[in-house]
């Protein structure tokens, strides 16, 4: 336990937290890669050139601070960061290498604040943090390894299908090469892969939502190609990798399923809502409340680019018939021929296909959707989720009762 000193010397540096910023964990990152340039195989040097990584970071390090007497006030994020860790099969003899560039980060920027005394405080505040952590993740790691078809570390699979599910998404499917099985997982987890791109300097780990439901012999993730077409956005790494390169027969290294984002049984209404490559673990949702023959009303609902863009969209349809599933989609662009085939769709679906323009708008949907007893799942872009989160609170949806999923580095809606 911290003492009452600690506390109150941790405490009193969060103005010089606040007044430095990023500034205090982009330093960290490029002192500790400087010093440790191994575990470049480990983070994702992506988020890193974008300052998503040290802006995550630096929130979780003021939270800490600010938190510092309550720490119940961190477990949900504790255990969001713990699912993330495990699949990227950190391990306790890390978290020392982090502390110690984490301290020497302080120590270098702010030497006349960072006195021996406020060192000391926050190396016995950054051990217990890192307790917390390694018994967490232990925990997880015990547990998978116990289920039927779990395993601890890297295992091998191999591809035995793509299937390319719209203009930029792929899903590949894996089944272990050791033919045994595969422990179970919830629908909304990601999976964890390595993989080591032809003239790359770096190992590359990636963490991608599931898209199907769990069967115990195979994994299925579904993966947009990031581009450079979008403003501001770099090639993807990985994601180019595995349109390009990686093709049936060829064995990838995979981590057990994780993620603190799942579906939970309430026996209530579901609404399902996605934008873009958000769409996945939706998709698992979807598939997974079907193979229950789930009698609760579903709602699916999704915005995209167009057409070309809309993955999964014929076995969405095909779903319509083993659930009491109402789906919206919304389009941003379509051209005449989009149009046109659209319009086809929903007639040889018989009306079954409600389509609409421009961005998800929920008010003319407000007499059908289950605002007082609803469950909401919502993932894609952050802007599209706080713009959709706040529609339903304005609707009357308890924020209890709304649950997302952000991909790459978290931020709060």
């Amino acid at each position: 336990m911290l003492s009452a000193k600690h506390i109150e010397l941790v405490k009193s540096t969060i103005p010089l937290l606040e007044s430095a910023g990023t500034d205090i964990t982009e330093y960290f990152y490029q002192r500790m890669f400087k010093h440790n340039p191994e575990l470049k195989h480990i983070f994702n040097m992506s988020n890193q050139r974008s300052g998503g990584q040290p802006a995550a970071l630096f929130s979780a390090i003021a939270a800490y601070a600010k938190n510092i007497e309550n720490l119940a006030a961190l477990s949900g994020a504790v255990e969001r960061i713990a699912h993330k860790h495990t699949s990227l099969n950190i391990q306790p003899e890390h978290y020392p290498i982090v502390g110690h560039h984490l301290l020497a980060t302080l120590r270098e920027l702010a030497p006349e604040a960072f006195t021996t005394e406020v060192e000391e405080a926050w190396a016995a505040a950054y051990g217990l943090l890192a307790g917390i952590f390694i018994n967490r993740e232990d925990e997880l790691y015990q547990k998978n390894a116990n289920q039927l078809g779990g395993w601890l570390g890297a295992r091998q699979f191999k591809v035995i299908e793509k299937r390319q599910e719209s203009s930029l998404v792929t899903s590949f499917v894996f089944a272990p090469i050791d033919g045994e099985s595969v422990v179970d997982y919830q629908a909304g987890q990601y999976l964890g892969i390595k993989v080591e791109p032809a003239n790359h300097e770096y190992r590359e780990m990636r963490q991608y939502s599931l898209s199907d439901k769990p069967n115990g012999k195979t994994y299925r993730i579904s993966v947009k190609r990031e581009d450079s077409r979008t403003p501001g956005n770099e090639p993807g790494t990985v994601s180019n990798y595995l349109h390009d390169q990686v093709n049936i027969g060829d064995v990838l290294d995979v981590f057990p399923p994780a993620g603190d984002f799942h579906y939970v049984e309430r026996n209530e209404p579901v609404v399902l809502i996605s934008a873009g490559v958000g769409v996945t673990p939706m998709q698992s949702m979807l598939e997974m409340l079907a193979s229950k023959a789930l009698d609760k009303p579903v709602f699916y609902l999704h915005a995209c680019e167009n057409l070309a863009q809309h993955s999964f969209n014929e076995r969405v349809q095909a779903l319509t018939n083993e659930l009491k599933l109402t789906h919206h989609t919304w389009y941003r662009d379509l051209d005449g021929n989009e149009q046109e085939a659209l319009n086809s769709q929903g007639q040889s679906n018989s009306g079954s296909v409600n389509s609409h323009m421009g961005f998800m708008n929920l008010v003319p949907l407000k007499a059908e959707l289950p605002l007082d007893k609803g469950d909401f799942y919502l993932c894609g872009p952050v802007a599209f989720m706080s713009f959709v989160k706040q529609q339903l609170i304005e609707l009357g949806v308890e924020d209890t009762r709304i649950h997302y999923e952000v991909f790459g580095p978290h931020s709060d809606l």
